[in-house]
């Protein structure tokens, strides 16, 4: 796709921004579906299914598909993967389902599974199909701290084995993430609030606004609830720790996304130059963003090579298709400002050396390589800190020596009444894997509401 870029003279319109941020993969014509569920071998072992985190039975799907089946369809993924309309969008099936598909060595192409999986999730919204329903009552009461993919897989599964499920949130719409941060041609905000409502709809209580932790404490939820359920996610953007990083002009990934996912289109710009710092999958999330909302120069400041950086390689082959440049092995070090405009970056050259305590390449300055990249923008993509501060006030909840809550392999925590799951516990990886985590938990929470 042609991306439409901004000049001195000419500003994109809202229909120019559309277009730029129209779908990477869009939805599939019933024809299409047809072809494309024809040509899955059905395998009995399935190395898709296992390399789902949900382990979603990709065969049996895609064969309701294939016989027009799409409720039953739908039924099986969301049965495995509460959390199945965002994962058909947003999920790195080239390095899941499809990376693990036959098909590859056969045809070098596999079945479009992330597809096919969003052409049965998609009936379910556009047809208001009500697939699960609530248990009966056990007279137990959870309370889910987030409303992201983890909390929100826990408390359907919580809802179907008939507890009483109350979710708090900090924000005021559900999704977390999903809602909020991921790349607009993704994923759009309506289809994440889309995915919530079926959830909430089996009874389960949205408190939103509330931050638990200071709106309400922790002993609180103990007295009111017998089980609690932390699917926090992680907390702000770490810091650069360079001079000028409190000008207007640098800002965080996160933010910065989602500025553009709740504006309408034409009403967010980015300025002509942009530099964005990190190499990982949010960075590109940035970067390409950035690039599609009119910037005509995009780069990023990465410290290591590119053999290093953290992001998918589909994902930065995005960002090169994209426009975007690279500057491998450059630190930041100062944020140049001009008045209350941001001018440029003073950045370092840096040069590999024998791996550090991370298993990673270590870096160290070039002596004399300062220089400055000239900009506009400054966006910080270095990943998210973890939340240590509100973790901490859990009483006996055991933390690793990176912040992260320590859980058995059903999500059970150090404190017998707390389960957790999602990037608190995992550090940051995909919405499946939060999936994953929060029905694993949701079981757990079971068996331990039964006494057992």
């Amino acid at each position: 796709m042609s991306i439409r870029i901004a000049s001195a003279d000419r500003q994109l319109s809202a229909a120019d921004v559309a277009h730029n941020f129209a779908e990477l993969h869009p939805a599939l014509t019933e024809a299409e579906a047809l072809a494309e569920s024809a040509r899955c071998l059905y395998c009995y072992d399935a190395p898709c299914t296992q390399a789902c985190p949900t382990h979603i039975d990709v065969p049996s799907f895609i064969k309701k598909i294939h016989n027009d089946n799409l409720k039953g369809a739908a039924r099986v993924i969301l049965d495995a993967n509460p959390l199945g309309h965002s994962c058909a969008r947003a999920c790195p099936v080239q390095v899941l389902c499809e990376g693990a598909c036959v098909m590859l060595q056969q045809e070098h192409r596999a079945v479009a599974i992330g597809r096919l999986q969003r052409h049965a999730t998609d009936a379910v919204l556009a047809q208001g199909w009500k697939l699960f329903s609530a248990g009966a009552p056990t007279g137990k009461k959870v309370a889910v701290v987030g409303a992201g993919p983890a909390g929100l897989a826990c408390a359907q599964e919580l809802r179907r084995a008939g507890h009483a499920v109350v979710v708090f949130d900090a924000r005021k719409q559900p999704g977390g993430l999903t809602t909020f941060a991921i790349a607009q041609y993704k994923i759009r905000p309506d289809t994440a609030l889309a995915e919530a409502k079926t959830i909430l709809d089996l009874g389960v209580e949205l408190r939103s606004g509330v931050q638990v932790g200071v709106d309400l404490t922790f002993e609180q939820l103990e007295r009111d609830f017998d089980a609690v359920f932390l699917g926090v996610g992680l907390g702000a953007t770490q810091a650069l720790g360079i001079p000028g990083e409190d000008a207007a002009g640098v800002v965080d990934a996160l933010t910065f996304i989602e500025q553009l996912k709740t504006r309408p289109y034409g009403t967010v710009a980015a300025p002509a130059r942009v530099l964005v710092i990190g190499a990982g999958n949010t960075a590109v999330d940035a970067a390409t963003q950035a690039r599609r909302l009119g910037a005509a120069h995009v780069a990023f400041v990465y410290r290591r090579s590119e053999d290093e950086a953290p992001a998918y390689g589909f994902e930065l082959d995005l960002a090169k298709a994209s426009g975007c440049t690279f500057h491998w092995l450059t630190a930041p070090a100062r944020v140049l400002v001009e008045g209350d405009r941001v001018t440029g970056l003073e950045c370092v050259r840096m040069k590999l050396g024998a791996p550090d305590a991370s298993g990673r390449k270590g870096v160290s300055p070039v002596p004399k390589s300062e220089h400055v990249l000239p900009c506009d923008l400054v966006i910080k993509a270095l990943g998210q800190s973890k939340r240590g501060d509100l973790l901490r006030q859990v009483e006996k909840l055991q933390l690793d020596s990176a912040g992260r809550v320590v859980i058995d392999e059903e999500g059970r925590t150090s404190n017998p009444r707390y389960f957790a799951g999602g990037d608190c516990v995992n550090g940051g990886k995909e919405i499946v894997n939060a999936a994953a985590d929060g029905k694993r938990a949701a079981g757990a929470i079971s068996i331990f509401l039964k006494g057992t």
